[in-house]
């Protein structure tokens, strides 16, 4: 209860465990679109999304478009940030083979778990 009123968590994870990404992979096809769905379960850090190396030519946060593909107007993103108890999803193509890092650009959080890598096979 003290670390959670003084938000000083201990882990910070991606889908309930702390760096299984960086320890399994997630693996895809270079040159395969890719949707990644994120939520902040909270309780009281935000959170921001991002993955090395790529961009996010969709962006969906709460209900609405933030980046369409084919949408004139829109250019492409870095990061999905999300309050606590905010959802949504990113698509991206990796262009080429490689390992591309997943993160929060809120670098604590990383370095208590929530990072972890995308391995883009030919």
């Amino acid at each position: 209860m003290a670390q959670l009123l003084t938000a000083n968590p201990d882990l910070v994870v991606f889908n309930g465990y702390a760096d299984q990404y960086r320890y399994a992979s997630i693996r895809v096809h270079a040159g395969q679109r890719i949707r990644l769905w994120l939520l902040d379960s909270g309780p009281n850090k935000p959170s921001a999304f991002h993955v090395v190396g790529a961009q996010f030519d969709t962006v969906f946060k709460e209900g609405s478009y933030q980046l369409q593909p084919g949408n004139p107007t829109d250019g492409a993103a870095q990061e999905l940030d999300l309050q606590p108890g905010e959802g949504g999803f990113v698509e991206l193509t990796l262009p080429r083979p490689g390992t591309y890092t997943i993160t929060t650009h809120r670098l604590a959080d990383a370095q208590r778990g929530a990072m972890g890598s995308l391995i883009a096979e030919p």
